[in-house]
């Protein structure tokens, strides 16, 4: 591959594997930028983002400026000089004179096969509408939100059981091998930019606060979704006592005195009315009723109280009980 001179705009763990995908292909990064250090921890002290540190490390230039609209922004970033931007989960608005500056252009690794799940939380929108797959895109930056002409793009399959900790990792793999070979093919002339189609571009707007609240009302398969939508973070919650409770892991069960789920032990026992409330606990392993109804079921497996250690619902238990007939 011809060796490109880039700039490389990125700020979370996502984009940490795609700079150091450039560095270890012999590219020259000409500067690293990233979102400002933020406060964090309990001292609140400003902590750079992951990329910065990681182009800390590498001896890299890094910018931090906290926008790009400045007229001096622009000018510092034009007199780098690069063949291309490289741009991956930056979170910054690139206003049209940073866009048009490089002659290949800006390319953005988008974590969604595009035109689906255009926005903020591809990933998260991806679980919790029950895709099959999704993937990553190479794209071309427009003033558009993503979308922007498309370079290359590669599938990645849901499991089943994939949370988006999981599946965040899986694209971020995926991105800086895509990048390269976006980067070569268009430096050779090997690769034609090609238009998204108008039709299939659902939003993925950034998760709201509200909606990791659990509503015990829909069906397990629902909620189960949005647990694995928001596992590890934020995390999908019920309070309990006054408590705010994360729920890290869960899975839909049989609810049935016969039949035991296949990640269960044993079958949720039907309570002794014969009725039963969404949010109703139903035995000691912490199986709730849920769906309009409450006939449906979902055992809690991996539950988070504030201040402390995501645990087991067992251990979890020990030193929080929630007793069988407790309403979430």
């Amino acid at each position: 591959m011809d060796r490109l001179r880039l700039v490389f705009m990125g700020t979370p763990a996502f984009a940490v594997p795609a700079l150091r995908a450039l560095i270890d292909a012999g590219h020259d990064i000409a500067c690293v930028y990233s979102q400002p250090p933020r406060p964090a921890g309990r001292g609140q002290k400003a902590r750079p983002s992951p990329v910065q540190r990681c182009a800390e490390q590498a001896g890299l230039k890094v910018r931090t400026p906290s926008s790009l609209k400045e007229i001096a922004e622009q000018e510092a970033f034009a007199a780098l000089r690069a063949d291309a931007g490289v741009v991956v989960a930056y979170g910054l608005i690139l206003p049209e004179a940073v866009l048009s500056g490089p002659p290949m252009g800006c390319l953005n690794a988008h974590a969604s096969l595009l035109p689906r799940w255009r926005g903020a939380a591809p990933i998260e929108r991806a679980i919790l509408a029950g895709d099959d797959e999704t993937g990553v895109t190479i794209m071309i930056i427009t003033e558009e939100l993503d979308a922007g002409p498309t370079l290359l793009a590669r599938r990645v399959p849901i499991g089943a059981r994939m949370t988006a900790g999981e599946l965040h990792d899986a694209l971020g793999a995926l991105a800086g091998p895509l990048l390269l070979e976006a980067l070569e093919g268009l430096s050779r002339g090997a690769l034609a930019p090609a238009p998204q189609p108008a039709e299939g571009a659902p939003h993925a707007p950034k998760i709201d606060k509200a909606e990791a609240a659990i509503d015990w009302r829909k069906d397990a398969c629902a909620i189960d979704r949005l647990v694995r939508a928001l596992s590890p973070h934020p995390g999908a919650y019920f309070e309990w006592r006054g408590q705010r409770i994360k729920l890290l892991a869960a899975s839909p069960v049989t609810a049935s005195p016969v039949a035991a789920s296949p990640v269960a032990a044993s079958p949720v026992a039907p309570p002794s009315s014969g009725e039963r409330a969404p949010g109703e606990v139903l035995d000691a392993e912490l199986t709730l009723a849920c769906g309009q109804d409450g006939k449906d079921a979902l055992r809690l497996l991996t539950l988070q109280r504030e201040g402390r250690k995501p645990a087991a619902a067992a251990a979890f238990l020990r030193g929080f009980p929630i007793p069988a007939g407790s309403r979430l």
